[in-house]
């Protein structure tokens, strides 16, 4: 108990600021509207068509920061505080989602790497912890052999969901930066005002949640590594 709190408490905690953050600044930017006055639906659909990616729908989606890139259906999907708003934050979740599509259409490689990752990444993170126990019961009742292989499938599963996560990285802040190349050339956003600052920060600001969440991940599986080590001296 001491070494997980040790080991991945603090970024559990770095977490929960992240969350913090991101939530506040799209607050902040929320209440500043855009120059162009149109919504994250129009910019996004603007975008879109100029990258050739009219087969692209443009949908509203329940929630507040549930916003995504769909590669299946292709479609970007936006939270309704998004859709229908022309508020800085808008525009900015609007393109980032975007950028998304573009990386699928230009098969993006990280993307394609996160997209295959996708089934094994959500079975593991299914199944990792009943595994994970279950090698600890058996373990503990003299059942060694079989424990073993329940806790090593366990930490190979979770290994995937931590792969995913490193992966997802690299895609987040690639769509980041398409997004504010796309608003810039389409001057959907002023270059060095206070629209700029406000889509970097808000960009900024998701991109360490994800920054977080993969340092968490690598520190429960090693964490886990070293329960394994422990359990097998």
């Amino acid at each position: 108990m001491i070494l997980y709190l040790v080991m991945v408490i603090p970024f559990v905690i770095l977490g929960f600021v992240a969350q913090r953050r991101v939530t506040g600044t799209f607050e902040q930017w929320s209440q500043v509207r855009g120059s162009t006055g149109r919504t994250g639906a129009e910019i996004a659909r603007a975008i879109l068509d100029r990258n050739g990616l009219q087969n692209v729908e443009v949908l509203a989606t329940p929630g507040a920061l549930s916003d995504h890139y769909d590669p299946r259906k292709r479609t970007i999907n936006l939270s309704e505080p998004v859709f229908g708003s022309n508020s800085v934050a808008a525009v900015s979740v609007a393109a980032h989602e975007v950028g998304h599509a573009i990386q699928h259409q230009k098969a993006y490689a990280p993307l394609a790497i996160r997209s295959a990752l996708f089934p094994v990444a959500s079975f593991g993170s299914a199944s990792f912890m009943p595994l994970f126990l279950a090698g600890m019961v058996l373990m503990f009742l003299g059942q060694t052999s079989i424990g073993t292989y329940a806790f090593l499938a366990a930490i190979v599963l979770f290994a995937f969901g931590v792969l995913f996560q490193l992966v997802t990285l690299p895609v987040e802040f690639d769509a980041s930066r398409r997004a504010k190349g796309q608003l810039q050339e389409l001057t959907l956003l002023p270059a060095g005002g206070q629209e700029a600052v406000g889509a970097q920060k808000v960009l900024s600001a998701a991109a360490l949640t994800y920054v977080a969440a993969a340092l968490a991940a690598v520190a429960q599986l090693a964490y886990f590594a070293f329960s394994f080590l422990g359990a097998n001296e």
